[in-house]
């Protein structure tokens, strides 16, 4: 039990320190972090649909709709008809989009870069292995 409520201490103060990093990377931006993270989600998952990414997001399809008028307004999103449905609507990241969410990522990239220096190549496996375990859990 001991182990558990070290990891919990553990887990709460690395939230509470990639939050408070994130603020400041976004702070350089001109956008918000509700609007970062969906460009985020778009860039890494590709284009969706507006049910799906507000699942992703863990938001309404109501706010959703919100983000998504203000970063189509802004040049970072494009909305789409679907391939196989011309009815549906998807969203996407425009060639701005992308450019944003490419910046953000390589800033991710060197904060874990950093954070790793120290981690030896079979640590660094396992804890890949147990964050891609514990992510199953969600």
């Amino acid at each position: 039990m001991q182990s558990l409520t070290t990891l919990n201490h553990l887990l709460t103060e690395f939230y509470d320190k990639f939050s408070s990093w994130e603020l400041s990377v976004v702070k350089e931006s001109a956008y918000s972090l509700a609007q970062v993270h969906t460009i985020e989600v778009l860039g890494n998952h590709g284009a969706m649909r507006m049910k799906e990414l507000a699942e992703k997001l863990a938001i309404t399809t109501g706010t959703l709709t919100v983000q998504v008028d203000k970063l189509v307004t802004a040049g970072l999103i494009e909305r789409r008809a679907q391939q196989d449905d011309r009815r549906a609507i998807v969203v996407a990241l425009s060639e701005q989009g992308l450019q944003v969410h490419q910046y953000h990522n390589q800033r991710h990239l060197e904060l874990v870069t950093d954070l790793t220096r120290h981690i030896d190549a079979p640590q660094l496996e396992a804890l890949i292995d147990s964050m891609q375990k514990m992510n199953r859990e969600f």
